[in-house]
Parts: structure tokens; C-alpha cells; sequence
């Protein structure tokens, strides 16, 4: 085949996978219409979407809200003896950036494995609360941040997700992530139990999202926000990164979430396109 002729296979074929996955998108929306979940419709685009990671690298010393380390992983095979490698790895479900699943609080709710598949792909609402968290650690999202938001951005996408970007990111390499006293109370931001029946009587959001290590602030003593959310069939994405990375409004997430049956949640990889 002449080198002409291979080019416009080959652009041919990129252009009918470009179509694939514009198609892809639509029908992502259209279940979503008809699914059983908080949402009612989801409109996305991904044909022109640039990729970012929102996930930080797991490994043994990342920072855990009971503070001993989340994961482990044993060499049982390698390169040099064995030709390949291959690691046994010991998990704790929550921990690095990772999915809550609605059984995290719940009794019954979904597990992680039956987290529906067409919430995973949605739009992405990033509420700016960087300011007040440098001034406070045991800052929160509140109805107010929620009503400022709406107000410079129009309203929350039906099937969206809400993140909280607090700049708490950027300390997962060290003692402040955690922020405890010598007490041991730990403070970092979350969300507001009122911001958080906020957008569950007024919004169809699917998720919400944290880039600190829970989606209550880290001072909580009763997980207020976890148990008015995750019962609801909602997922939560603790630990997250690089939301600063991302315009505030009409980026879509797309969310890795582990398939584990009966899990509670799990490491998770995240991604956004915009």
C-alpha cells in the first residue's frame, strides 16, 4: 500500500474513533435520564477535552485519617529471578485519593461495585474555598460558598459532582495534612452539614469530592456530613489533587472506582477532562 494511502487509512480511522466517542458520551447521558440514581440527565463533552490527573500516588507513607499506613505491598515475584514481577498488596479501602461508597455509612447502600457506572462520568463543579482555609483550617464549605458559586457560574449540573478545593492538597507530604494537635484532634476542611442538605434538597448531584482526607472537617467528632450523603446512594471522593489545575465550571470527571464486591470504597483513579 502506497504511504499515501496508509496516512488516510490511518486518519480515517482516528476520525471514526473520535465519533465513537462522542457517541460514547450521548449514551452515558441518555442512561443516566433513565437510571436509578440521584441524577436526571447528564450532558458532557469529551471530544475536545484536555486530560488531568486528580489523583495523588499511593504509597505506604501517604497520610491516613487514622494515621498508621493504608497499604503494603510484597515482592513475591521479580524481574531478576523470575523474569517478571509481580507484588501481593494489602489495602485498606480508604485510603490515598479513593471512593466512599454509599455503604461506607449505611447498612445497605450500594458498595463500591454497584456504585452505577453512568454516575462515574459527569460534570465537574469546583467551589474555591483556598482563602478561608489558609486563614482557618477548620474551614467548611457553607450554603453561602455554594450560593456564590451559582451566583458567578449559573446552576449545578444535574449529575454533577461538587468539589471542595481547599489547597490542602499540597501538604499530603507532611504532618499537616493530617493537622492534628496535641490532642489529637485533627483540623482540615470538609463540608458543612447545611451546605451539605443544601445541595441534597436543591441540587442533583452525584458526588462530592474533597481534596483533604474527609469529606467532614477533620475536628468532626460525628461524621455528620458522611451520614447525610452516602445513605442517599451518593458517592464521596476523599483525597483528591490538582483541582487547581481546572476551570471551576464545565470540566467532566471521570472516576476509576475500584469494582471490588461488597467494598466500601477503594483507591480510586480520577480524572477530569477540560
Amino acid at each position: 500500500m502506497c504511504d499515501h494511502c496508509v496516512m488516510e487509512t490511518v486518519k480515517s480511522k482516528m476520525l471514526d474513533r473520535r465519533d465513537f466517542f462522542k457517541g460514547v458520551a450521548l449514551a452515558s447521558a441518555a442512561a443516566a435520564v433513565g437510571a436509578a440514581t440521584p441524577a436526571t440527565a447528564v450532558e458532557v463533552n469529551i471530544s475536545n477535552g484536555s486530560p488531568t490527573d486528580l489523583t495523588h500516588e499511593l504509597h505506604e507513607g501517604f497520610p491516613t485519617y487514622f494515621g498508621k499506613p493504608g497499604v503494603s505491598a510484597k515482592s513475591i515475584y521479580n524481574f531478576k529471578e523470575n523474569g517478571f514481577n509481580v507484588n501481593v498488596l494489602t489495602v485498606n479501602e480508604h485510603t490515598g485519593t479513593h471512593m466512599d461508597a454509599p455503604l461506607h455509612f449505611s447498612a445497605d447502600g450500594n458498595s463500591v461495585a454497584e456504585v452505577p457506572v453512568e454516575t462515574l462520568f459527569c460534570p465537574l463543579a469546583i467551589i474555591d474555598i483556598r482563602e478561608k482555609a489558609a486563614a482557618d483550617a477548620d474551614a467548611q464549605v457553607t450554603p453561602d460558598d455554594i450560593k456564590a458559586y451559582i451566583s458567578a457560574n449559573g446552576p449545578i449540573p444535574d449529575g454533577a459532582c461538587v468539589a471542595m478545593m481547599s489547597g490542602w492538597d499540597k501538604f499530603t507530604n507532611g504532618d499537616k495534612f493530617r493537622n492534628a494537635d496535641d490532642k489529637g484532634k485533627m483540623h482540615f476542611p470538609g463540608f458543612h452539614i447545611e451546605a451539605t442538605k443544601m445541595l441534597l434538597e436543591e441540587t442533583k448531584t452525584v458526588g462530592m469530592a474533597v481534596d483533604s482526607l474527609s469529606l467532614d472537617h477533620g475536628i468532626s467528632a460525628d461524621f455528620v456530613t458522611h451520614y447525610a450523603w452516602l445513605p442517599t446512594n451518593r458517592w464521596g471522593l476523599e483525597c483528591v489533587a490538582n483541582l487547581d489545575a481546572l476551570p471551576v465550571k464545565g470540566a467532566t470527571l471521570v472516576v476509576g472506582a475500584p469494582k471490588m464486591r461488597g467494598g466500601s470504597g477503594g483507591p480510586a483513579r480520577v480524572m477530569a477532562l477540560s
